[in-house]
Formats: structure tokens, sequence, C-alpha cells
């Protein structure tokens, strides 16, 4: 299995190659898999039936829920922990603290190490298109990490060992 990324030919418009075309990466999405599709996988791995396991499901659910707003850090097997945290404005003095201070309530996932080793693990294939949406080049995290270089094709056997991809994977912030 391996993670799949998509490399793009944009118009930057801001940054220092604003009006420049680059190649910006995103991640390929999936599609969303059903609670009812997990609950079968889980179930047919486990050895138990589809309905034990839709109602420790539920259950583990409400556990999580319950213990998260009550400003738990809950373990997720496998996966790692999850809690609630939120965003507030500061203030001066302690008589204008308030809750209309907070600007968003959110969820925080902190992966576990083996999680992260996992993913730093699995293969990634990237697929180049063009700014008109034509598939253009194909690359893999098998390969030798080389980059092809039309224009130095008689130099270094058609590769640089030197690249630009113009972007990254986005990073969300926590």
């Amino acid at each position: 299995m391996a993670l799949k990324v998509k490399a793009q030919e944009k118009l930057q418009k801001i940054g220092t190659h604003a009006g420049k075309y680059r190649y910006i990466m995103m991640p390929e999405l999936y599609t969303s898999l059903s609670q009812d599709k997990v609950i079968k996988e889980a179930a047919l791995r486990s050895g138990v039936s589809k309905g034990i396991m839709q109602a420790c499901w539920d259950a583990a659910g409400e556990v999580i829920k319950a213990w998260a707003t009550e400003g738990h850090s809950v373990a997720l097997p496998g996966l790692g922990t999850m809690r609630f945290g939120l965003r507030a404005k500061s203030v001066e003095k302690v008589d204008e603290v308030k809750a209309g201070l907070i600007t968003s309530r959110r969820i925080i996932f902190t992966p576990a190490v083996e999680l992260k080793d996992e993913l730093a693990g699995t293969a990634i294939q990237i697929t180049c298109y063009d700014r008109d949406g034509k598939e253009v080049k194909r690359v893999t995290s098998t390969d030798s990490g080389d980059v092809e270089d039309p224009e130095n094709e008689n130099q270094n056997g058609g590769s640089s060992n030197s690249s630009q991809t113009g972007g990254g994977l986005p990073e969300e912030g926590d």
C-alpha cells in the first residue's frame, strides 16, 4: 500500500514565486469509509459478530466522548490519543476573563509513535499534472531520489540530484 500524492502545476498568486507556475504537492483524498464498513471489517478480523462489534463500537464512542468532554486525554487503540482543546483571546486583567474570549473549540489528536513510524515507512506515489490537468510524470519513493531534468538530458544520465517541487504537503497546525 502507498500514500497517493498529486503534484499539480498551478499559478502562484502570492509569495516569492507570485506570477510563476509551480508544482504544488497535496495528498490525494480517498473516499470516506462508512462506519458500517469499518465495523464489518473489525468483526471479521476479531472473530466476533457484527452485532457485538457494533455494540462495542457504540459504547467505546460514548465513553471516549464522555471522558474527553470532562477534560481527559483519551487513548484510541493503535492510533494515539485525543482530547478537546480551545483557542481564546488573552486579556490583561482577571476581571476581563469570560467565556466570550473563546474563539474556537477543537479536537486535538496526538498520534502514537508506532503510527508515526508506520506512516514514515509507507511508500509514496506522486502523480504530476500540468496546468491543463494532463498527467506528465509519476514518481515513487522507491526511486533513487534523482529527479529527471529534461534540460540537462546529456548530463548525469538525464538526472539531476537537486530538486525543487515548488511546494510541499500542507501542514496543519495544532
